[in-house]
């Protein structure tokens, strides 16, 4: 118990030197920060219901995130021998409706770690569908490229690779966050707002991408998002496969044909990069559903994250002699 107290009160003070980076608690459990307040706290003074930034989650693990009043991030940091530079920003899929924030969440960052790779779970908040396309999640997943970007010195990144990786309506958040994105403000008051907002790489996992295409789309996530009666102009805003342009970030893209999130959605977004000249890799199973995560349950979808590292590789955005360290399950 000591111990504990020591380690809480030696990690608070690092933070208030500014090197809340290199704070690492007892069980090795991920940095919090809130997205919009300098504060970071370690983990081991949280309550095991919830990570202090959400409301308590619903049930027993794996635990589902109905309120986010507080967006903020956990960040987990792999050892300093083993860092490649990479880190994704993890946005968890839910409909809209909540965040399954364990199998597309933590689980994903301490596989990352693993792999030398940081790992950053975004709890974004949720949209008000009625008031109609509140752009929350988008300016929540924005906001934390941008802080990955401010404090990559202190945590082993290069800020030219820092990508974004969303499974479902994460997935959508994430291909939102690749094709609506900017350099930054120089001259803003806030240095977090004066960093680009534009991920190296986006990670679409089983997304939703469209909300124009009545064939493909996700009619539940549009109506959270968007409500039952959206706005034109915002179906369109939101239709990630139309944003597309030569600049968005490269794309690897993972889809079961059997999802109940049609496999349209993941053939739309890459056909409009291929016809914007942007790099891409679509990753199409025949059997898989929807939510399988890592593939830690196993099938044909379990190659999809050793199949991901190596486009990482070719991309340059890993070293080339990277190697998967240890499985996902």
């Amino acid at each position: 118990m000591l111990r504990s107290v020591a380690v809480a009160i030696a990690a608070m003070a690092c933070i208030s030197a500014g090197t809340a980076a290199d704070v690492k608690t007892a069980d090795d459990s991920p940095l919090v920060m809130s997205l919009y307040s300098p504060s970071v706290q370690p983990a081991v003074n949280l309550s095991p219901a919830t990570d202090g930034l959400s409301a308590p989650a619903v049930g027993a693990k794996p635990r589902w995130i109905v309120s986010v009043p507080q967006p903020g991030m956990a960040v987990y940091l792999p050892p300093r021998d083993r860092r490649t530079g990479a880190a994704v920003v993890i946005c968890p899929g839910g409909g809209y409706a909540g965040l399954s924030i364990d199998p597309e969440g933590h689980e994903v960052a301490k596989w990352l770690t693993s792999q030398g790779i940081a790992g950053i779970v975004l709890e974004y908040r949720l949209p008000n569908a009625a008031q109609h396309g509140d752009v929350w999640p988008l300016d929540d997943a924005q906001r934390a490229i941008r802080l990955v970007r401010s404090h990559a010195g202190q945590w082993g990144i290069d800020p030219k690779r820092v990508g974004i990786m969303g499974f479902s309506a994460g997935g959508h958040v994430a291909a939102c966050t690749g094709t609506h994105c900017d350099n930054g403000t120089p001259r803003a008051q806030d240095p977090i707002e004066r960093e680009s907002s534009r991920p190296n790489f986006m990670v679409l996992v089983y997304p939703v991408i469209t909300m124009t295409n009545e064939t493909a789309c996700h009619r539940g996530c549009r109506n959270y998002l968007l409500g039952a009666t959206p706005d034109p102009k915002l179906e369109a805003f939101y239709s990630a496969e139309l944003q597309v342009t030569a600049q968005t970030p490269p794309a690897f893209i993972v889809q079961a044909r059997d999802d109940v999130v049609k496999v349209q959605n993941s053939i739309l977004f890459a056909d409009a990069m291929k016809k914007a000249g942007a790099p891409f890799d679509l990753e199409l199973y025949d059997k898989g559903g929807h939510g399988f995560g890592l593939g830690t349950h196993g099938g044909e979808v379990a190659t999809w994250p050793t199949r991901w590292l190596d486009w990482m590789k070719r991309q340059s955005l890993l070293p080339s002699g990277h190697a998967a360290l240890i499985a996902t399950k």
